[in-house]
């Protein structure tokens, strides 16, 4: 899943693809390297992110969905969107998914545009809020909790007629950098939930922070950990660079 923020403030690629014409540069880049989906966000969920608007939100992520509908073949689209109307414009739009990050908890509207559209859903799981979500992150036991959490938030999906449910445990979602690597040592304990897993890491903080550089020298960290990730169970690597993904994955499948 190749990642195109069209944001100003994402924790790695901000301000770098937000018009129309970089974002579709970077969709073809996408592509020809082999992703599967394109994730098109236009609200920054890092640390601390500033809110914005709905109006805000669409502006910058529709004119991106018709533009790339409109130049690739049948490309498989999801966004990256908490709000029920954003999601329902984006689906109108062309976009054939939605990516939660809140777990419906910001906008239960939002399960009835999944019901009704009958698209894909990512389930995340987050502590908090983008805005104060790194401020205390604390847990019992994380990979019961989120055993818990997940069994509880699709129990209630499939009850509203969604089943094609992926779920993302959230790497760095109201997480301390210990919870990350715990997660990430024990991603094959939610196999039990029996769905796809998709994994969020690349160029995330658990990365650079561990290796005391940024995320823009975190490639190498991302592959090693992307390995580490297809190895315990998951399915479906969220990346910036798809070659390099790539790659990892053929290794992983050849063994």
């Amino acid at each position: 899943m190749g990642i195109i923020n069209v944001t100003p403030d994402s924790f790695y690629d901000g301000g770098i693809n937000n018009t129309t014409e970089k974002a579709l540069r970077l969709a073809e880049k996408h592509l020809k390297e082999g992703a599967t989906f394109l994730d098109i966000g236009g609200y920054s969920s890092r640390p601390g992110a500033k809110n914005i608007t709905e109006k805000q939100e669409l502006k910058r992520v529709l004119p991106v969905i018709e533009a790339i509908v409109k130049n690739f073949d049948h490309p498989i689209l999801s966004v990256d969107t908490f709000r029920s109307i954003v999601a329902k414009e984006a689906l109108k739009s062309g976009a054939s998914m939605i990516n939660d990050i809140s777990a419906f908890s910001l906008d239960d509207k939002l399960i009835d545009v999944i019901s009704q559209n009958n698209v894909p859903y990512i389930l995340m799981h987050m502590q908090g809020n983008p805005q104060n979500m790194q401020q205390n992150p604390t847990y019992n036991n994380l990979i019961y909790e989120l055993i818990y959490f997940f069994s509880n938030k699709i129990k209630h999906l499939k009850a509203n007629g969604i089943h094609d449910i992926i779920i993302d445990p959230g790497f760095g979602f109201g997480k301390t950098l210990e919870d990350n690597f715990n997660l990430l040592n024990n991603l094959d304990k939610l196999a039990v939930l029996k769905l796809p897993i998709l994994a969020g890491i690349s160029r995330k903080s658990m990365i650079y922070k561990t290796l005391k550089t940024n995320s823009l020298n975190s490639l190498n960290g991302t592959t090693a950990l992307h390995m580490s990730a297809l190895r315990n169970g998951a399915k479906i690597l969220r990346v910036h660079d798809v070659k390099q993904a790539q790659e990892c994955i053929a290794l992983h499948l050849y063994n």
